[in-house]
C-alpha cells in the first residue's frame, strides 16, 4: 500500500524561530482541520538501561517553553524505564495530514503541586481509574480490574475529593531536537530539524535539513 502526498513546500524561511512555536502552529493547524481525532495522541518510547526499547500511544497534556507534559502511573513499564534511562522520544503521527513531528530528548517528573492541579481536571472515573490499576502488571481478569474499581466508587461517590495517587503523576521531556515532517510527492519529503546548541546558556537551536 502506498500513497502520494501531495502537499506545500516546507522550507526553512516558513520556520519559526522557536520549535516550540512552531510546534503550537502545527497543533493549531491540525486541531481546527478536524480530520483527526485526537491529534494531542503521541507514541511515547523508552529503553531500559540495557537498550531494550518499548513503545505506547500516550495523550499530550501540556507544552510550553519548557517542553511537552504527560502523565502516567510511575510504577509503569515506561515509567520504571524513565526511571533507569530518562531519555526519550516523542512521536506526533499526523497522517492525516502528512505530518509528523518526531521529539527526542529527557524526561523529569514534574513537581507533585502541578500533577494535584492536573488530576483536580480528570473526570471522576478518570480519577478512579488511577487508583484501580496497577499499570504494566499481570493481572488474573478483568472482573478482578472491575472490583478494585467498583470499591473505590464506593469509597469516593460522585463530588467528593479524590487525592492524586502518590505513585501517579506527570513527566515532562525537555527537547534535544525536534523534527518537523512534512510529506510530498515522490519520497521528497521535507525533513526540518531544530538542534539546541550544546552547551548554550540562551536555549538557541540550530536548524538542520535532512534527506527524506
Amino acid at each position: 500500500m502506498r500513497e502520494q502526498y501531495r502537499s506545500e513546500s516546507f522550507a526553512e524561511d516558513s520556520l519559526a524561530a522557536d520549535p516550540m512555536q512552531q510546534f503550537a502552529r502545527w497543533f493549531r493547524q491540525i486541531a481546527a482541520g478536524g480530520v483527526l481525532h485526537e491529534p494531542n495522541a503521541m507514541v511515547v518510547s523508552t529503553a531500559t538501561p540495557e537498550g531494550v526499547p518499548s513503545s505506547r500511544t500516550v495523550l499530550l497534556k501540556m507544552y510550553d517553553e519548557r517542553g511537552f507534559v504527560f502523565f502516567t502511573n510511575y510504577e509503569s513499564r515506561k515509567g520504571r524505564e524513565l526511571a533507569a534511562n530518562p531519555r526519550v522520544s516523542l512521536l506526533f503521527p499526523w497522517h492525516p495530514m502528512a505530518r509528523q513531528v518526531i521529539v527526542t530528548g529527557t524526561a523529569s517528573r514534574v513537581g507533585r503541586e502541578e500533577t494535584a492541579a492536573y488530576f483536580r481536571t480528570r473526570p471522576h472515573g478518570s480519577q478512579l481509574g488511577a487508583w484501580a490499576s496497577a499499570q504494566s502488571t499481570v493481572i488474573g481478569s478483568r472482573d478482578e480490574l472491575v472490583r478494585r474499581y467498583e470499591e473505590l466508587a464506593a469509597r469516593y461517590p460522585e463530588g467528593e475529593q479524590i487525592p492524586a495517587p502518590p505513585h501517579w503523576g506527570g513527566f515532562r521531556v525537555v527537547p534535544r531536537t525536534i523534527e518537523f515532517w512534512q510529506g510530498h510527492e515522490n519520497r521528497l519529503h521535507d525533513r526540518l530539524r531544530y538542534v539546541r546548541e550544546a552547551g548554550s546558556g540562551d536555549g538557541a537551536w540550530r536548524v538542520e535539513r535532512l534527506c527524506p
